[in-house]
């Protein structure tokens, strides 16, 4: 970690002008309610905002591209289309919008000045739309401009419906060393259901191209999906483990607030069947060498996903692309800011200077929650004392709330550390709360 102080002259003055005013920088160096002894780790996140085609699940930002291949409804053997044929009906206007993040990474640099990008992260959307051109060109402009340390992280999203063995080979190349795949499900039936557009055959094509590849994989997958039984969910997992990839992502399916699901609800797994699952599943990755270390991630040993550790230890990251959030640190507040969600708006305010739509600082009332919403999630909690690091408040500001979820057995009774119990991390949600100042 680098300690934080402000911007001398000599700095502010290598600055590009395109970035954002001094002004600006200065009034989140001014003194607050807050005092950090030195910044966080930083990521770098970029969004890459459009899909083949809208899951009717996700409500992440994410805008369905034309495309030439068919609807939903029809079955896995005729949606599957080869990318090469489907990538020449997707409209993306990806020069432009190359240009916009370079344009929004660029007017960024004085809130990040000097400090060393341990992780990099492009997720969507699908990211692997992008040519293999482009995401050269993408990489390529963050390493001109971020000081990425040598060992740097640097994951891309990818799903099935988009797999080549040739522009895979070339993101390799270009930098990327960590692959995410969107799989969800080897079932065709369920990936029908969730509105995918491949099926299991193009699950297992995608899988061993990217092993030719990439030697640190992750897997998407989702379980509680709609009719599906635990003997169905424990084909999926076997399956996947059959891959001997180096991270699993096993999400339980919920219906999100604004997604085509939570209109029109699935007949989903009852509550019963759904634990049932996730404790198989814990049983089965534990003896495969997987370890569950945090809510949803299981990963061999050395493998965790050092991207999303930082998430979860409350650590910084600079989002840039439509709709990307950020947290930056400063010496007496704790910034977020997110950018224009829609493509078009973004692009056009983005090459104007202005890719902000919101940013505001944290106050010091809600930064122990946000904290705690993050830090909770991990199996092995935090160092005690990255509270005050990270925060830049006092542990006793939470000692109360510590306390209370020690005596209901929720906490670990070690001063050392914030970790929750196995009955912590099974009722998450309540011992989140817990920190959720009225």
């Amino acid at each position: 970690m680098i300690p934080i102080h402000p911007v001398s002259d000599a700095g502010a003055a290598q600055q590009p002008a395109s970035a954002t005013s001094g002004d600006t920088v200065g009034l989140w160096l001014k003194p607050g309610k807050i005092s950090l002894p030195a910044s966080p780790p930083l990521s770098l996140y970029v969004h890459i905002p459009w899909c083949v085609r809208k899951c009717p699940y996700c409500d992440f930002n994410s805008h369905a591209a034309p495309s030439p291949l068919p609807q939903a409804g029809e079955g896995p053997g005729e949606r599957a289309v080869s990318a090469a044929t489907a990538r020449a009906g997707w409209q993306i206007p990806e020069d432009a919008y190359l240009d916009a993040l370079r344009a929004d990474l660029e007017q960024s640099l004085p809130l990040v000045w000097g400090r060393p990008v341990h992780t990099v992260f492009i997720g969507g959307g699908t990211p692997s739309l992008l040519s293999a051109a482009g995401m050269d060109r993408l990489l390529s402009d963050i390493r001109a401009m971020l000081p990425l340390d040598p060992g740097a992280e640097i994951t891309m999203e990818a799903n099935p419906g988009t797999f080549e063995a040739e522009r895979f080979a070339s993101y390799r190349a270009s930098g990327i060393n960590r692959l995410s795949i969107g799989i969800q499900s080897f079932n065709d039936t369920h990936l029908e259901a969730l509105g995918r557009i491949h099926g299991g055959t193009e699950a297992r094509a995608a899988i061993e191209i990217a092993l030719r590849h990439f030697d640190n994989v992750n897997l998407d997958l989702m379980y509680a999906l709609p009719r599906q039984t635990l003997a169905q969910c424990q084909q999926d997992v076997e399956t996947a483990l059959s891959y001997r990839t180096s991270h699993l992502s096993l999400y339980q399916l919920t219906l999100e607030p604004n997604t085509m699901f939570a209109r029109f609800p699935p007949a989903l797994p009852d509550d019963d069947t759904a634990y049932d699952m996730q404790q198989w599943i814990e049983a089965r990755t534990a003896e495969q060498g997987f370890r569950h270390y945090e809510t949803s991630a299981y990963a061999q040993p050395h493998r965790e996903a050092r991207h999303n550790l930082n998430y979860w230890r409350f650590g910084d990251y600079l989002g840039i692309g439509a709709g990307a959030h950020g947290k930056l640190s400063f010496a007496h507040r704790v910034l977020r800011q997110m950018r224009y969600k829609h493509p078009a708006t973004y692009i056009e305010q983005a090459l104007a200077g202005k890719p902000v739509q919101e940013e505001h600082d944290v106050s010091a009332a809600d930064l122990p929650f946000e904290f705690m919403l993050n830090a909770l999630r991990l199996t092995d909690g935090v160092p005690a004392g990255l509270f005050a690091d990270h925060t830049g408040l006092p542990l006793h500001t939470i000692g109360r709330e510590l306390a209370r979820a020690t005596e209901k057995g929720l906490l670990e009774p070690d001063p050392t550390v914030i970790r929750p119990t196995e009955l912590g991390r099974r009722f998450l949600n309540d011992l989140q709360g817990m920190f959720l100042k009225d």
